[in-house]
């Protein structure tokens, strides 16, 4: 049972996290739910200590490359080369600034293939990122009280 305590704790904390994000996308009205935030619970759950996993990241990554789906999307370009020139930019601009989240790749992806406009980056990026984190180290916080004995 020991070996499966940590993978149990990481598929409870991303159902949770995930579920309050569902639960306020249907009292706030709201979209605060969007595919790369699966994979975002990946690491924010499972590999918690990832440089990868940190808030930073987690934040700068996920607005800096929808912000560069939302410029690329402007450009006089064929999807095919938007998407292409979207992502390729994306990881070079993360990686460039030190704000690796690889869920963040696919940002542009998804920004180009449903046409997001600029509402998009605040009104469901940044509160669902922001959401992500705050549910993460809370529930990281839960997980070694409990591990420790001291909560």
């Amino acid at each position: 049972m020991t070996r499966w305590y940590g993978p149990l704790w990481a598929g409870v904390g991303a159902a949770l996290a995930i579920g309050v994000l569902g639960w306020l996308n249907i009292s706030w009205h709201t979209a605060l739910i969007m595919a790369p935030f699966g994979a975002s619970c990946v690491l924010l759950f499972s590999l918690p200590t990832s440089p990868l996993a940190q808030p930073w990241n987690v934040l700068g990554g996920h607005l800096l490359t929808a912000t560069v789906g939302l410029l690329v999307q402007e450009l006089p370009l064929p999807l095919e080369l938007q998407l292409a020139l979207g992502v390729g930019l994306a990881i070079a601009l993360m990686q460039g600034l030190d704000l690796i989240h690889p869920p963040a790749g696919a940002n542009p992806l998804l920004v180009l293939m449903t046409g997001q406009q600029w509402p998009f980056l605040w009104h469901t990026v940044l509160p669902g990122a922001l959401l992500l984190i705050l549910l993460g180290y809370g529930f990281q916080r839960v997980k070694w009280q409990r591990r420790l004995g001291t909560g």
